[in-house]
């Protein structure tokens, strides 16, 4: 006979672990996300042994380390490497065209890009994948990749730089071999001269602090996640840390629209961008790569 599931969450402990996330993260889990916070916390009191969300709630608040357990479980981390080709390509042909056009002269000549949530690693990792393929005299630049996020677990993964021969079937062979060491049957190794480019580091976005300005910032299906007011907020601090004419990469389903800033917004082949500029342009301009 199947075991019942005797972990139970009521509505109100619910909604107290909902309020206490967002208080510690800004990581709004709405009445949208009720039935899949519901399962993932129940999952979760299963994984730790508790009977109820007052006993996790007891749990969360006495540990760091709980807490971010938590926060793993309940954000969905679902990433891959190129996940989205468009963007890649509006990076490889229109942004790092015209960060070296601009400081093709400067000494030395520095590239600065954010990966502000980067959960697992594939992120940067395609980020500078991009840079060493389509930025001219590549070695020539001093690139600096920051990656940030929230969960300190999937950092330490990022970190390690070790994937599985699954995670890399977005890449060609020629990328396998020229950035990755096989280490095992099924694990790969991200190479030094790759691995070097990248800063990983943990932040809360809702508590950000000044890091020098970037000529870019790539926020893929993050703000989903926060208040409108929040989300505004943050675009507006992006907006202060891009240098003039730096790119800002949101996902799908994200705009600026609301946060009154002036960028400018472009479509490049299947992706939307936005450039930071004192004289935007009404509208979006339309470009074919």
């Amino acid at each position: 006979m199947e075991q019942q599931n005797l972990s139970i969450v009521s509505d109100h402990e619910l909604s107290e672990i909902r309020l206490f996330i967002e208080r510690r993260s800004g990581i709004l889990l709405d009445e949208s996300r009720t039935r899949f916070l519901s399962t993932r916390l129940r999952e979760h009191l299963e994984c730790k042994g508790l009977a109820r969300g007052a006993d996790l709630l007891r749990l969360i608040r006495g540990s760091n380390a709980e807490y971010d357990y938590l926060l793993e479980r309940v954000l969905t981390q679902e990433t891959s490497f190129f996940r989205y080709p468009a963007v890649y390509q509006a990076l490889a042909k229109r942004v790092l065209p015209e960060v070296h056009a601009k400081k093709l002269w400067s000494n030395p000549r520095t590239l600065r890009i954010w990966s502000a949530g980067c959960s697992t690693g594939e992120e940067p990792y395609s980020i500078a994948i991009a840079i060493a393929e389509a930025l001219e005299f590549a070695e020539a630049w001093k690139v600096e990749i920051l990656a940030t996020d929230i969960s300190k677990r999937t950092l330490e993964t990022a970190d390690r730089g070790r994937y599985s021969r699954r995670d890399l079937v977005p890449l060609t062979a020629e990328q396998i071999e020229g950035y990755f060491t096989r280490v095992s049957d099924n694990e790969y190794q991200v190479k030094p001269k790759l691995r070097n480019l990248i800063t990983f580091a943990p932040m809360n976005l809702a508590q950000m602090v000044y890091m020098g300005r970037f000529d870019c910032i790539f926020c893929m299906n993050v703000l989903i996640y926060f208040s409108e007011e929040l989300r505004a907020r943050v675009i507006r601090q992006f907006h202060d840390y891009l240098e003039p004419e730096g790119y800002l990469f949101l996902g799908h389903a994200e705009s600026v629209a609301k946060a009154r800033v002036d960028f400018e917004p472009i479509v490049i082949s299947d992706s939307l961008i936005y450039r930071k500029s004192a004289t935007a342009a009404r509208g979006i301009a339309q470009e074919t790569v």
